[in-house]
């Protein structure tokens, strides 16, 4: 570990990966699935149990209202678990915010539920990356960063439902993200050591149209097809995808026994602008796409929904954040690469607010969002030692490059 100051050394010495990894295979044996609310209570009391031993405030905050479309397209409130919020030295001039999730994609009834041991390093495990181990490993920086005298406040928000757009926790991730000198957000980096740079943004939408219903044999014609309205609105969506845009027809419900023309129909699709002007410009479209569909096949469109996770552009600041963290994780002799990728998580919210984000602090792993999960362990120890050099420099130089 070359480049690194005598402070630096001995802040980084203790840092050892036991714990980090106890810990880990602890959390990850709790189903935390966004939809386990039981689930997300347990994990939410270990979590808050582990992060009061930083010198600050823990709390659990109540999850915004959300609401989902159900199969009679009426909109129903959906509910959500609580978010942690640990809040160290709030009167700090200048503060980072640190981000993690502590829910899962998978359900409570998922076979997938247990960790073993694929080889000496890699730990095959519902949560591993994503991001049990992250959560972790972010602890244990913060707990080396703050034996090195630190002066820098920080908030740490964990949130209970990034993996469905952190729909009641985006208010939250705002108001704590304000005026930020940067932010650290923990989701997983690939096995190579590879770095997320530019995001997409993305918006899911449920589009809810009525028609009429009729005989289908003795009167067709006094009906309004929502199924049909709701393919030609599918085919329209998917011919809007161009360059830096996709978007992504999924999922039509409803429909009406064969001899009745149906008159509800709701479409599911996901939209990805590569750039915040892509955003305006494809919304645009979309909405033009909704009123020519109702034109044209005398029903009614209403769309729930929209882009919740905008664009992340690549900023000034967030050059100077990702040259800081290349130096101190070169230092450490870790290996990192930069790649723009097409996923998006809370690093685009924060982003949004002005905040240099770098958003795939967590462990190395892989095979995410399956019955494959994997994370490296070795990675655990070293991604905390990133985090502690990581906060040490951004307190004592801000985000100046060193030499």
């Amino acid at each position: 570990m070359t480049g690194l100051t005598h402070e630096e050394r001995d802040l980084l010495a203790p840092v050892e990966r036991a714990p980090v990894l106890e810990r880990t295979l602890d959390w990850a044996a709790v189903n935390s699935g966004t939809a386990n609310l039981d689930g997300l209570a347990t994990m939410a009391d270990k979590l808050a149990s582990a992060f009061s031993a930083l010198p600050g405030e823990v709390r659990l905050v109540e999850p915004g209202k959300v609401e989902k479309v159900d199969g009679e397209g009426k909109p129903r409130a959906l509910p959500h678990g609580r978010h942690l919020v640990v809040s160290v030295r709030p009167e700090a001039a200048r503060r980072v915010i640190l981000t993690g999730h502590m829910d899962t994609v998978y359900a409570s009834d998922h076979p997938f539920q247990t960790c073993d041991w694929l080889d000496e390093n890699t730990l095959h495990g519902p949560g591993t990356a994503d991001m049990k181990g992250g959560l972790s490993l972010m602890l244990e920086g913060l707990l080396a960063y703050e034996r090195g005298a630190p002066t820098l406040g920080y908030d740490v928000m964990i949130n209970a439902d990034e993996e469905t757009g952190s729909l009641s926790s985006n208010a939250l991730i705002a108001q704590l993200a304000k005026g930020k000198l940067a932010a650290l957000t923990y989701e997983p980096a690939l096995p190579d050591g590879s770095m997320a740079r530019a995001r997409p943004g993305s918006g899911n939408y449920a589009v809810v149209i009525r028609g009429k219903s009729a005989h289908a044999g003795r009167n067709p014609q006094d009906g309004r097809n929502a199924l049909v309205a709701a393919s030609d609105l599918a085919l329209r969506l998917a011919a809007l995808v161009r360059d830096g845009l996709t978007v992504n027809p999924a999922r039509i419900e409803g429909g009406a026994p064969n001899n009745t023309v149906p008159d509800l129909a709701i479409l599911h699709f996901n939209m990805r602008p590569r750039t915040p002007e892509l955003a305006e410009s494809a919304q645009r479209l979309v909405d033009a796409a909704f009123a020519e569909v109702a034109r044209e096949h005398e029903v009614t469109v209403h769309a729930h929904g929209g882009v919740s996770r905008p664009p992340k552009p690549i900023s000034t600041e967030t050059e100077a954040l990702y040259g800081l963290v290349s130096k101190a994780a070169g230092d450490l002799g870790q290996a990192m690469r930069w790649n723009d990728t097409g996923g998006v998580c809370d690093g685009n919210n924060i982003a949004a607010c002005g905040v240099p984000v770098l958003d795939t602090m967590g462990a190395l792993g892989g095979a995410i969002h399956s019955p494959d999960e994997f994370l490296l362990a070795d990675s655990l120890d070293a991604r905390a030692r990133l985090t502690a050099l990581v906060l040490h420099r951004l307190d004592r130089h801000g985000l100046a490059l060193q030499d």
